[in-house]
């Protein structure tokens, strides 16, 4: 009789040999995450009667909830603690300079044109509302490449640090599987696992799915080369017969555990279709700004939140704490200040709030945008987008989904960790951090020293105004309903206040629903 693994065994075997993020992606497509809940425009009916709502912070959540609550009939006021707007939704150009937390300033060299994001960089196809904001405000998109077989795996403990061609591990790892699988259905091994009919299915299947040959086994050919490449591909002309390639050892595969990485296209947060704003993501943020500019003061830093039953009063200064103390007062507030600010800042929130708050940390992550001379990677390894994965810590590099075949410099993300080991980078100046992406990525694209023009590097627990990358729930089933309450006269909303942390899908509809329910009480009482 055959145990069947249970979905925790499964879940643990993956966190085991692949890591946190493998299983973060084995969870959503065992089916514990969900499409965006957006089912078009919210409809605020009713009249508010001149109520007016303060919205703290001017990102992708706060701008939400402004353009459609003034939609509404509300008086609108947002306090922004940067000089522009967008928080997370943002793009470093040509000319920009951004100073971190400890005072290191980088300027961004960059060409003319070229740009990072040091924030959200892609937007699944069912990201409903963010889309259809897009839509509605006019941003242009356009595709965003996350899976490319020709961009490499690579692992710095197998095949002596030799970056792979996707497609080769892809396509030996499933025959592999395929032949060992087809081997044992034939000696019987499955015969109580599958009925006749069953079997005679399943070797079709495996010979399909695992491109085997008439006796069922994984071997170099022709057809199996249309998969896995070539040695000598076809051409035209007297030399244009191709050559086979020569599959991998399966055991070879195995041990090198690239096949790690083989489902990140496939998690529903990034499967085909994606896209990315034409000109960098910060064109959302400047759509949504276009049609709430009036409403935002800029430079405020949020140093106090008093409410009583009669409204919500505001203390601020300037973002760089020279001006005088002022206030700003509403009948309601929706706060979208990460949890990691708003935990430091004097505030009158219930004891179960303050706890919610008080107790979310958030996710440590690095960016690199690097720019080269040239696109190395387009005009000597033929990789037009898409990403490299490897075991180094900068953990991928992520090729531009744009100006295909250009002259002239480019811009890729060379490297995006987390968590732990994100934090190494963290400690580092923005030179060292620089400096060990080009050591790290060189083992991947010798180019790297040669072409490097310039640079530029964010680590989020040195952001400002978020002090991490996104939020963390510890105990998400026991706080999560609590933090989504009306506490008093103040709401929270952003991507901590989501199912979808980390995504602009989540601060847009975690505002929706605040604004909602706000909209509720101010009709309804």
């Amino acid at each position: 009789m055959i145990n069947h693994p249970t979905r925790r065994s499964i879940l643990s075997m993956i966190g085991a040999a692949a890591g946190s993020s493998a299983m973060y992606a084995a969870m959503t497509s065992l089916g514990h995450a969900a499409e965006s809940p957006y089912n078009g425009p919210i409809k605020l009916d009713g009249d508010p009667k001149g109520a007016k709502v303060l919205i703290l912070g001017a990102g992708l959540a706060g701008m939400t909830a402004a353009l459609e609550l003034r939609a509404a009939g509300y008086e609108v006021e947002i306090l922004e603690y940067r000089e522009k707007a967008g928080g997370r939704c943002w793009t470093l150009h040509s000319g920009d300079s951004y100073t971190e937390l400890g005072g290191a300033t980088q300027k961004v060299d960059f060409a003319e044109g070229n740009y990072f994001n040091p924030g959200p960089w892609r937007i699944p196809h069912h990201h409903h509302a963010l889309l259809d904001y897009c839509r509605r405000l006019g941003v242009t998109l356009e595709p965003f490449i996350q899976g490319n077989q020709n961009a490499y795996l690579h692992s710095s403990n197998a095949f002596d640090g030799k970056p792979m061609r996707f497609r080769e591990i892809n396509a030996d790892y499933r025959g592999g599987i395929s032949d060992l699988l087809a081997k044992a259905t034939n000696a019987g091994a499955l015969d109580e696992a599958v009925s006749p009919a069953d079997r005679e299915a399943l070797m079709a299947s495996l010979k399909y799915y695992g491109v085997l040959d008439d006796e069922f086994n994984y071997r170099k050919g022709d057809h199996l080369s249309a998969y896995r490449g070539w040695a000598k591909w076809p051409g035209g002309g007297a030399d244009a017969r191709p050559e086979p390639s020569e599959p991998i050892d399966f055991a070879t595969v195995l041990q090198s555990k690239l096949w790690s990485k083989l489902l990140e296209d496939q998690v529903t947060d990034h499967q085909e279709t994606m896209f990315q704003p034409v000109g960098g993501m910060d064109r959302i943020a400047a759509a949504f700004e276009k049609q709430v500019g009036d409403l935002i003061k800029y430079n405020c830093k949020v140093t106090q939140i008093r409410q009583n039953d009669g409204g919500v009063t505001v203390t601020y200064v300037g973002s760089d704490g020279t001006s005088e103390p002022r206030t700003a007062s509403g009948d309601w507030c929706v706060c979208t200040i990460p949890f990691s600010i708003l935990s430091q800042i004097e505030a009158d929130l219930s004891s179960e709030m303050q706890s919610v708050v008080d107790n979310m940390p958030y996710a440590e992550g690095t960016k690199f945008g690097l720019e080269f001379k040239r696109r190395f990677w387009e005009q000597d390894e033929h990789i037009y987008g898409g990403i490299t994965y490897t075991d180094l810590p900068i953990t991928l590099i992520s090729y531009p989904s744009t100006g295909y075949q250009s002259d002239g410099p480019a811009v890729l993300l060379g490297g995006y960790p987390w968590g732990a080991i994100s934090n190494q980078f963290t400690a580092m100046s923005p030179q060292d951090r620089i400096k060990w992406a080009l050591e790290y990525g060189s083992h991947i694209h010798p180019q790297y020293m040669d072409e490097f023009k310039t640079g530029v590097s964010v680590v989020w627990h040195r952001v400002p105004w978020t002090l991490g990358c996104y939020g963390l729930w510890r105990d998400r089933e026991a706080n999560y309903d609590q933090a989504t309450k009306i506490d008093g006269r103040i709401l929270m909303a952003g991507e901590h206040v989501s199912y979808l942390p980390a995504w602009q899908e989540g601060a847009i509809t975690s505002a929706l629903d605040a604004i909602s329910r706000l909209h509720d009480r101010v009709i309804n009482g």
